[in-house]
């Protein structure tokens, strides 16, 4: 029976899985997380069945390591078409609206990924329940992965792949329950693909000294690739080339990226790369990958460590 390296409880290890507070391996693949007061929340792709929905698994932590599990914000529906067994469910990310609803964005999708929608859910707490209110293909682009971003304004946006058009910015509302405009779409470069160019998937969107740093995976499918950032004055850009953040050659650590998280801290804002390292033939136990990101001056880069912590007060990493 194969062996699966876990993490020892409140460190981070890149390759190892996290256990939560039950003992269970913690199903925080394809995650999003923010936080709230003193507690981060992540909502994880549970991975039971494989590659079709099996619930949202929410979790909180004090410091990104240590997990306490919350069952599942948004549950296997059999009664809603969208989230019925069989179905595709991907990418859970959540923003908390000016008016303080919590709002989750999804990948929605049927088995062979024809529908390729994304859908809204909100609940008054970040640990839910959860309802479902729809889905749509923004704009009428076709939308697979996905991430999400709110602004030191309020104003949200949601990153969508669209892959014969490109990565799409949008504006949401200002309840971040609909789509408004899109602000910018940015390709792939031209000359790195004779194919033509096309949208990176699985975007990541953060904000640091006033420059917008946008990450994304070139298309490979459970492959990993060496994955790459851009930065703009502007979510509407102008974005700049597409650069490599983790050393070339390296499959970004060998991982996928899956979000951006900044840690505020009172003597440092620091960057944690969260990524997914894929098993096609085991994704219930398909490896997070968590690394500090050294983000300045128009640079980000990613930097190995076998084990490490976070301190969210000081923001220090150790």
């Amino acid at each position: 029976m194969p062996t699966h390296p876990r993490a020892p409880r409140g460190v981070i290890a890149p390759g190892r899985l996290f256990t939560d507070d039950q003992g269970a391996v913690a199903q925080l693949h394809g995650v999003g997380i923010q936080r709230f007061g003193d507690l981060f929340y992540a909502w994880g792709e549970d991975k039971t069945n494989g590659g079709t929905f099996g619930g949202v698994a929410c979790y909180s932590s004090p410091d990104l390591a240590t997990w306490t599990a919350h069952g599942h914000a948004l549950p296997v529906s059999p009664d809603v078409p969208d989230l019925a067994p069989g179905r595709v469910i991907e990418r859970p990310k959540v923003l908390r609206n000016p008016a303080g609803t919590y709002v989750m964005f999804l990948h929605v999708d049927s088995g062979d990924y024809a529908d390729a929608r994304v859908g809204w859910a909100v609940a008054d707490r970040p640990e839910g329940p959860y309802t479902y209110l729809r889905s749509e293909r923004p704009l009428g682009n076709i939308s697979r992965d996905i991430g999400v971003f709110a602004d030191d304004d309020g104003t949200g946006y949601l990153l969508s792949e669209d892959r014969e058009h490109g990565l799409h910015v949008y504006r949401l509302s200002a309840d971040y329950l609909a789509v408004e405009e899109i602000v910018a779409t940015t390709l792939t470069p031209p000359s790195d693909h004779p194919a033509g160019p096309h949208g990176y998937e699985s975007p990541a969107l953060v904000k640091a000294d006033d420059l917008y740093y946008l990450f994304g995976s070139d298309l490979s499918g459970w492959s990993t690739n060496d994955n790459k950032v851009a930065t703009a004055p502007s979510p509407a850009g102008p974005w700049s080339d597409w650069a490599d953040f983790a050393p070339p050659g390296s499959a970004t650590c060998d991982s996928q990226t899956s979000t951006v998280v900044t840690v505020h801290g009172s003597e440092t804002t620091s960057h944690v790369y969260v990524g997914d390292r894929w098993d096609r033939d085991d994704l219930f136990h398909s490896a997070p990958v968590w690394l500090p990101l050294r983000i300045a001056d128009g640079v980000a880069r990613l930097e190995w460590r076998d084990t490490w912590t976070i301190d969210p007060r000081t923001g220090v990493i150790a």
